[in-house]
């Protein structure tokens, strides 16, 4: 093998697809990565990198992993659909099934996210400080700033480790919110009619 084809030239990278260049960096990155820094990285503007994402995301269809976005940050992950059978491969337990109050947090925090604590606790009609301290020890919710109110209270929002959880891309893929009151008056609509 001669040395041109060991350590390829650098332009070599501008051979490929934006998509697999892009998919690269995801691959490597341990984290979410902000657009901005995929962009910076290939030398590309933000526009372009959006191209090559959705030129990517349409060529893993069908496929085992998925892009998730959350905060505006993009991560590359596996199928949640193939959950069970990465948990199998790599020995893990199974996944930690939620009680019905962590969920309903959690669903508050999904829906209002920034949110409060006390926000929260006015929402469920109780104290949260059990589930949300459950909820962050689990990764699925996670710190998002302070609110400028008094005191100034931690506002909460749901982490990337929520969207694998439920297998989510992005939180625009949550199902649209029907209020009580909404399920309500159509019931009542329905028995008058």
């Amino acid at each position: 093998m001669s040395e041109s084809q060991n350590n390829p030239t650098p332009g070599a990278a501008s051979e490929l697809t934006l998509a697999a260049r892009v998919e690269a960096m995801l691959f490597v990155s341990a984290e979410p990565v902000p657009l901005a820094q995929l962009a910076q990285a290939l030398d590309v503007s933000n526009s372009v990198v959006e191209k090559g994402l959705k030129e990517l995301e349409e060529s893993l269809a069908g496929r085992g992993l998925r892009l998730q976005r959350n905060a505006g940050r993009i991560q590359m992950t596996t199928a949640p659909e193939l959950a069970t059978d990465v948990e199998k491969f790599l020995g893990l337990e199974a996944v930690t099934h939620l009680s019905r109050a962590a969920l309903e947090t959690l669903a508050i925090i999904a829906y209002q996210q920034p949110c409060t604590r006390p926000h929260v606790d006015s929402v469920r009609g109780v104290n949260s400080d059990g589930m949300m301290k459950s909820l962050l020890s689990k990764g699925l919710i996670q710190e998002a700033g302070r609110a400028d109110g008094p005191g100034r209270p931690i506002l909460y929002s749901t982490s990337p480790e929520f969207l694998q959880h439920f297998g989510l891309s992005s939180i625009a893929e949550l199902p649209p919110l029907v209020l009580q009151t909404e399920v309500d008056s159509e019931h009542n609509e329905l028995l008058k009619g």
